[in-house]
């Protein structure tokens, strides 16, 4: 996975928009943004997280933002000490979370001696913890300035470049940029380049529109495919003119194909058995907890009867769906005229793209 289009990098859930995890989804959809880039771990230590209640904060942020269908990334802030530690620590983070891509913040501790081993050994696990997930080294823009920091150790196990290109007190940051890349292309691996860019109140200097401009035009006559900045709340605070610039600016990105969880939703709405029954394999199984049913068929039969007479006229909406290649874990909600379903609760197992295995619970509460 790539990522496309602008993201903004969140550190405190409870600075953004008061913590309010729709009005951070609303004001990220009215920005155009297509990913959000929250903290979730800082050391060995869970992050975004309430200290007195113990309530983890980013699920309501997740569930909002992908109702949006903006992708969110988890990023974590490292240290070194305990490499082994941080690495369980985002394994376990982006597990339980179900995140899109993980982000790996590590920057002056790893210029200390003896650090290139400790990189190698979080990256290792975290590679080996978290296999199929995305995952991208957030640091320094010129490599050239920290010779002491261990950029392969980590971008040996990265599938993505994020450098931190913040032009602090000049105002050039397309010529940072560019500088940037060419760095980044002497050394091996090379990543694709996902910059992130300042938008953000330090001292007496802030970023200009015309830098946000710059910054932005550059990346895309590179050819990234994408572009940061941070930070949400120092922007919404501090720059509401260049949160606008940044809101104004056009990257339009191509939507996704839709997930089959997704689509087999739209086909529950249509009420049309036929259009249903075309998600499954001509053998596949319908398992509830009360019975099994096996072939097309009798699979058909059984949508007939939940559209005529178990919620005749319903509505379901899809609240959340996990799980990739063979596996999807769905829930949902229904509305009709003979009650409503607030549990829907299914699992698909998916063969060349179609149902072959689908578990299914709800109840109507009238």
């Amino acid at each position: 996975m790539t990522l496309r289009g602008k993201g903004f990098f969140i550190w405190k859930i409870p600075n953004c928009e008061n913590g309010d995890p729709v009005a951070i989804a609303n004001v990220a959809a009215q920005a155009g943004l297509s990913h959000v880039l929250i903290k979730i771990a800082d050391g060995v230590g869970s992050y975004n997280v309430d200290l007195t209640t113990g309530v983890d904060l980013v699920p309501p942020v997740i569930q909002e933002l992908r109702a949006r269908s903006i992708e969110v990334w988890g990023w974590h802030y490292i240290y070194g000490y305990d490499p082994v530690g941080e690495a369980n620590k985002a394994i376990q983070r982006m597990t339980a979370l179900e995140l899109d891509g993980y982000v790996v913040d590590a920057e002056r501790e790893f210029k200390e001696s003896g650090k290139a081993e400790a990189a190698r050994t979080f990256m290792n696990r975290v590679r080996t913890g978290l296999p199929d997930t995305t995952i991208a080294l957030s640091s320094y823009r010129f490599p050239s300035f920290h010779p002491q920091f261990p950029f392969r150790a980590f971008l040996e196990k990265c599938d993505l470049n994020m450098p931190q290109v913040y032009w602090l007190l000049s105002h050039n940051p397309g010529e940072q940029l560019l500088r940037t890349l060419n760095e980044f292309q002497a050394i091996t691996p090379v990543r694709p380049v996902i910059p992130t860019g300042s938008a953000f109140k330090q001292g007496s200097w802030s970023p200009t529109t015309a830098d946000i401009q710059d910054f932005l035009q550059t990346a895309r006559s590179l050819n990234m495919t994408a572009a940061n900045f941070w930070e949400w709340a120092n922007c919404r605070t501090n720059l509401p003119d260049i949160w606008n610039a940044i809101k104004d600016y056009e990257w339009s990105v191509t939507p996704p194909p839709l997930d089959i969880a997704q689509r087999y939703i739209q086909a529950l709405n249509s009420r049309d058995p036929d259009q249903v029954i075309a998600f499954y394999l001509p053998n596949a199984l319908h398992v509830t907890s009360a019975r099994t049913l096996t072939g097309s068929q009798n699979i058909r039969n059984w949508y007939s009867s939940l559209f005529s007479t178990v919620l005749p006229g319903a509505s379901f909406t899809l609240t959340s769906f996990t799980g990739t290649g063979n596996t999807r874990y769905l829930s949902w909600t229904a509305r009709s005229s003979a009650g409503n379903v607030l549990n829907g609760s299914d699992t698909f197992g998916l063969l060349s793209d179609l149902i072959a295995y689908h578990y299914t619970f709800f109840t109507v509460s009238r």
